[in-house]
């Protein structure tokens, strides 16, 4: 699928050369000193230096990008599995997805490492419901978690931990849950690790130091799932609902003013919408304070990143990478300033689209980029199964990614996915379109994603796509008539 340019002058597919910025300018080296006063707003400081990787359109290359070489075939004995998940991390803003201001070396490192998909949604932009899906294979409209405020996977439906503990494998779990406990004491199907509790900037250390200690001290010889659940880049949160105090007027620190992330193109646009979206209004931050708020954001994924680093550290030191499959993901993203939002919720790409990257030597086909399938949080699940030779829970939808990590191509993937969003909203992505339907509301949005990425240009009133608009119609229709809700 082909994409509109995200960062001007980048060609499609084309890797930017070493030292060029994503704008076209040379690439002005960001200095430790030049954000660790930040510190006294809570912003994090664990930069060195600029780090750039591939891009075209909005999230990635054309074209899948393989490298040469496939994996090793199936009958390895069954692998460990690691999952990592964040918490409202974009797609876009990770250094080797073409994001010219971060500096993600270790989720870059794990991305030539595997494979990455462009395409990937989450099943619904905020927390409960999209992590619900994660652990079930489910659609949240399944789970019962349909909001932030109805957090309880339906006891019918088994969560990740109890699937996998049935079929021998050791599960572990740390860090935010959120089903319905934040940090709770005790997982259904997981032995817990210490998680600690709290913020991001607090917490994560916590999270990273208790699952590397298991990986660098386990005795037991079964296959393990772990989970590795981080709060970063969450605590963003803090810089919206306390704007007044940690997003002042003027730029608190000149020091950092020439390493301020630029405005999204599509700030102060705001596409004809649904009610739900329209109702929804962002901070009244002037230009600097909208690039202060972005310059914190990246640094909270960077303090991510080296937790994820320790991790990588672990399974490489202790001989363990070879034989597990790690998994890398986020629940949803962050409006980051796009049509003027922050935060999530919203059917828009910012808060939708979400990274997926899966990495096992031997196993997982290195540096492989995917533009050309839609994936979804479901397909975790699934993706798990397979490479552990069982059945995936009964109902579970996603579809098993293996014989794209393995560089198989396939005549056949879904046509669509589908996203939910504040109960009523469904949101259809196809390979070029974007249609979204709230109950109730006469206003409906299609968008043009391969000539419009940043959904600027509302298409549903216009009689040239009434076709595009009855067909996506269908496919909302078909899908919805397949879910099982649950009360």
């Amino acid at each position: 699928m082909a994409h509109v340019d995200r960062y001007k002058n980048v060609s499609a597919g084309s890797p930017k050369a070493a030292g060029e910025s994503m704008a076209g300018a040379p690439a002005r080296a960001i200095t430790r000193r030049s954000f660790l006063k930040a510190g006294a707003l809570g912003a994090g400081a664990i930069i060195a230096e600029q780090a750039l990787g591939p891009a075209a359109g909005r999230f990635g290359p054309l074209a899948t990008a393989r490298a040469a070489g496939a994996p090793a075939p199936a009958g390895h004995a069954r692998p460990n599995f690691f999952f990592i998940i964040s918490d409202q991390l974009r797609l876009d803003y990770i250094a080797a997805h073409g994001c010219p201001f971060i500096y993600t070396p270790n989720i870059d490192r794990l991305i030539g490492q595997g494979a990455t998909f462009y395409g990937s949604h989450s099943t619904n932009p905020v927390c409960c419901p999209a992590r619900s899906s994660l652990m079930t294979g489910r659609m949240p409209v399944e789970t019962g978690v349909i909001s932030n405020a109805r957090p309880n996977i339906h006891p019918s439906i088994p969560n990740l931990g109890q699937w996998f503990s049935r079929a021998g494998y050791e599960c572990l779990y740390s860090g935010k849950w959120h089903l319905p406990e934040t940090y709770p004491l005790d997982i259904p199907g997981f032995r817990m690790l210490n998680s600690g509790a709290g913020q991001g900037d607090l917490n994560d250390t916590i999270v990273s130091d208790d699952c590397e200690a298991y990986l660098r001290n386990r005795a037991s010889d079964r296959p393990f799932v772990l989970v590795a659940s981080f709060m970063q880049p969450h605590d963003i949160c803090y810089w919206a609902i306390q704007n007044d105090a940690l997003v002042p007027r003027e730029l608190p620190f000149e020091s950092i003013a020439a390493e301020l992330p630029p405005l999204p193109p599509n700030n102060k646009i705001r596409p004809k919408a649904p009610m739900r979206v329209d109702s929804a209004r962002g901070p009244d931050f002037n230009t600097m304070q909208w690039r202060y708020y972005l310059y914190i954001y990246s640094r909270q994924i960077e303090m991510l990143d080296a937790n994820i680093g320790s991790l990588l550290d672990a399974l490489e030191d202790t001989g363990l990478a070879g034989d597990t499959v790690i998994f890398f993901t986020s629940d949803h993203g962050e409006g980051a300033g796009c049509h003027g939002h922050v935060s999530k919720w919203y059917p828009y790409d910012e808060s939708v689209k979400v990274p997926f990257v899966v990495s096992c030597p031997g196993r997982v086909q290195a540096a492989l980029r995917d533009a050309d399938h839609l994936v979804s949080g479901l397909d975790v699940m699934s993706t798990m199964c397979d490479y552990a030779g069982i059945q995936p829970p009964p109902g579970a939808l996603g579809r098993s990614l293996r014989p794209l990590l393995e560089g198989n191509s396939l005549t056949e993937w879904r046509e669509f996915v589908v996203c939910e969003t504040h109960e009523v909203g469904r949101t259809v992505r196809t390979a070029q379109y974007k249609y979204v339907h709230y109950e109730g509301d006469p206003v409906e949005m299609l968008f043009d994603m391969k000539n419009d990425p940043w959904e600027t240009k509302n298409l549903y009133e216009e009689a040239r796509y009434a076709d595009v608009m009855k067909d996506h119609r269908k496919l909302l229709g078909e899908w919805e008539a397949r879910m099982k809700p649950v009360a």
